[in-house]
């Protein structure tokens, strides 16, 4: 048996934050969901031509994108960074926490106040109103409360490297990365000043952190393969000095933010490029070497044991679709939805990830564990969504439809864009319906109340 790769169940308090985290995580996927829904039915043929929600499209999008990637990830990051943790600042955990689902609320609400006039910036898109400002303030406060405690109340990780030292580096690492977003955040904020304004202003002013956020989430994900390998009994063909030296790798490229800021203007073309270059070939220097150690283990261990289906299927799910995600990156050219392709790949590959860590953690944090059988089969019915949903974008991308408009916007003008599309919408209802079920199981679970740690 290979090392086992998960963390020791903590004291009392750092197990109901962590639970605090985990409720705010699956509350936001909720509510995402339902946005979703609209988005699907809003760029389906037929559909489309026939509800009317159009104006409400992009709107929808900023709200469902923020909860499900910006709200749920960093949700979960507080899950893991808590468990991650030892007594210290519990106040300020508190206080982080409480000013993280206030924002949340206020991010979810904003849109049924009225007309938001979104702009589909990269990574953090926005609606053009005080109340949606004031809950991504609110949230983002929390994350700098949450980041400062976790990076001042770490256990050591210890001189002799084990597999819980090579985790919580792990874990310590990803902390450092959503540290560098922030200060990508400000940093991008001071230098822009009154420069820009509208859709230019908040594309240059989430770049770099934004960026920076996509490593945090791909270590988180890294984390949570390892525990599910192990959980899973996958005999991993790597030491944890090794596993350190991987995400030792992953930290050495984070280090480029401040020199990319210090060398060239937020403004410049230069800018723009190299964080681009930092997260499409950067991003491997950690990612691939241990993805392909874990696929190795996975194609030589021998078939679980029923209650750990679900962590090897999720495992399994995340890791593909993953792989297909950065895959397609290297195939955009232009601004069309092979763009949405290749970041759904990516981004359900972290999802699905941290998805079938939670059915881990469940137990240790005090709740029953899930039913295997249905949590097996969720992480393959929301993947397989998913790669239909993503094999029509990449389709339809080829006819060069374009990303993030729906209805007729979209110039559907053949059978095979329609068929395309179609099979997008298709892919997006199963995955959704995969969604659903996962928010259904935990949910059922987390609501019965909790035994202690």
């Amino acid at each position: 048996m290979s090392d086992v790769y998960k963390l020791p169940i903590p004291a009392e308090g750092q197990c109901r934050l962590a639970s605090g985290w985990l409720w705010l995580g699956v509350i936001a996927l909720l509510v995402s969901g339902f946005f979703s829904l609209l988005l699907v039915l809003s760029r389906a043929p037929f559909i489309s031509s026939i509800i009317p929600w159009l104006d409400f499209f992009h709107t929808a999008l900023v709200v469902h994108v923020d909860l499900s990637v910006l709200v749920w990830f960093l949700a979960f990051g507080g899950v893991l960074w808590s468990l991650n943790s030892t007594g210290r600042f519990m106040r300020l955990g508190w206080a982080a926490l409480g000013l993280a689902i206030a924002g949340t609320v206020i991010i979810a609400i904003t849109p049924f106040t009225g007309d938001g006039r979104p702009l589909m910036s990269n990574y953090i898109p926005v609606l053009q109103t005080e109340l949606f400002f004031v809950g991504l303030l609110s949230f983002a406060a929390g994350i700098v409360l949450l980041v400062w405690r976790s990076m001042t109340a770490i256990p050591r990780v210890g001189q002799r490297i084990s597999s819980e030292g090579a985790l919580r580096f792990g874990l310590n690492t990803s902390t450092v990365a959503t540290a560098m977003a922030i200060m990508g955040f400000v940093w991008s904020w001071w230098m822009i000043g009154d420069s820009l304004t509208g859709q230019g202003y908040y594309e240059l002013l989430f770049w770099g952190g934004g960026h920076m956020l996509q490593f945090t989430y791909t270590l988180l994900m890294l984390v949570a393969w390892l525990w599910l390998a192990s959980a899973s009994e996958v005999n991993l063909p790597v030491t944890p000095r090794v596993v350190v030296v991987m995400f030792a790798f992953g930290l050495f490229t984070i280090f480029f933010t401040p020199i990319i800021y210090f060398s060239y203007p937020v403004l410049s073309a230069e800018h723009i490029s190299l964080f681009t270059w930092l997260m499409k070939y950067g991003g491997s220097l950690a990612t691939l070497p241990l993805g392909l150690a874990i696929l190795h283990g996975l194609l030589r261990s021998e078939k679980c044991k029923p209650e750990q289906g679900p962590f090897r299927a999720a495992l399994i799910a995340s890791m593909v679709l993953f792989g297909i995600g950065g895959g397609i990156g290297f195939m955009i050219q232009g601004s069309n939805v092979i763009i949405p392709a290749h970041y759904h790949g990516s981004i359900v590959g972290v999802t699905l990830a941290l998805m079938g860590l939670t059915y881990v953690l469940l137990p240790s944090l005090g709740y029953v564990a899930p039913k295997p059988r249905l949590a097996r089969i969720q992480p393959y019915v929301y993947g397989a969504g998913q790669m239909l949903h993503i094999f029509g974008l990449v389709w339809s991308g080829g006819y060069g439809v374009q990303r993030k408009v729906a209805g007729e916007a979209q110039g559907l003008d053949s059978l095979q864009e329609v068929v395309a599309m179609g099979l997008m919408g298709l892919g997006g209802l199963i995955s959704i319906i995969g969604g659903f079920l996962f928010i259904w199981i935990v949910l059922q679970i987390m609501s019965r109340g909790r035994n202690h740690c």
